[in-house]
């Protein structure tokens, strides 16, 4: 709520965001804006050192999709912005270090599709698309509970399991190996809540309100 500022400075220091919400009936001029959570990326995940690069060769990470630690149990929007200015000029400065070392990437294996078709049930994909986020906002949002966590793992195996029969049958496509992708992240993010019986930073769940005394990572190990 910003109304209690003159009209003439909320039209200048927030022109757009004015604009916007005057065509859908709201002026901040004069009340409260309604206002509803919504996901925050990745929250890290992947493991880097201090000079950006992962444990896979020729691989280097920075910014929202990193685990280094310095965001401890949340992610922080600033924060992570400034991690991308700091991660990509170490990840920058560590490749022109390494540059010349560094392996040619392997050879791509032939590729066979006499065997599949193009496929006229893409549809498939947009509705798999459309139900991993419905589920995940609401089985694996900001609140969670164990039931609601299984459910959600119910789900993706399921899904896995009709991808990987249209991935056997048709050619592969961008959109096919992005859903396969995010299926990878949403087992990997329900797996780890699953694993963890306690409630840290950005991961509530109602089975287990307490917070451990001793944090315990959320990397897991096959």
């Amino acid at each position: 709520d910003i109304s209690h500022q003159p009209p003439e400075f909320v039209r200048q220091h927030f022109p757009t965001i004015h604009e916007k919400l005057l065509g859908l009936g709201i002026d901040m001029t004069k009340g409260p804006i309604p206002v509803v959570p919504a996901q925050h990326y990745t929250c890290g995940g992947i493991k880097i050192g201090l000079d950006a690069k992962t444990d896979l060769p020729g691989l280097w990470a920075a910014g929202e999709c990193t685990e280094s630690g310095l965001h401890g149990a949340n992610r922080l929007a600033s924060n992570s912005l400034l991690e991308c200015f700091v991660f990509g000029e170490a990840a920058a400065k560590n490749i022109l270090e390494c540059w010349d070392t560094l392996d040619d990437p392997p050879a791509i294996l032939a590729w066979d599709e006499s065997r599949v078709t193009d496929s006229d049930e893409e549809v498939v994909i947009k509705q798999n698309w459309t139900e991993i986020r419905r589920f995940m906002w609401n089985y694996v949002g900001i609140v969670r509970t164990t039931k609601r966590l299984e459910r959600a793992a119910h789900r993706i195996r399921l899904l896995r399991e009709e991808v990987e029969d249209y991935y056997g049958h048709f050619r592969v496509t961008t959109d096919l190996i992005e859903l396969r992708n995010l299926l990878e992240c949403a087992n990997l993010i329900v797996q780890s809540a699953l694993s963890r019986k306690e409630s840290r930073g950005l991961h509530f769940i109602t089975d287990y309100p307490v917070t451990d005394p001793v944090a315990r990572d959320t990397v897991l190990i096959p």
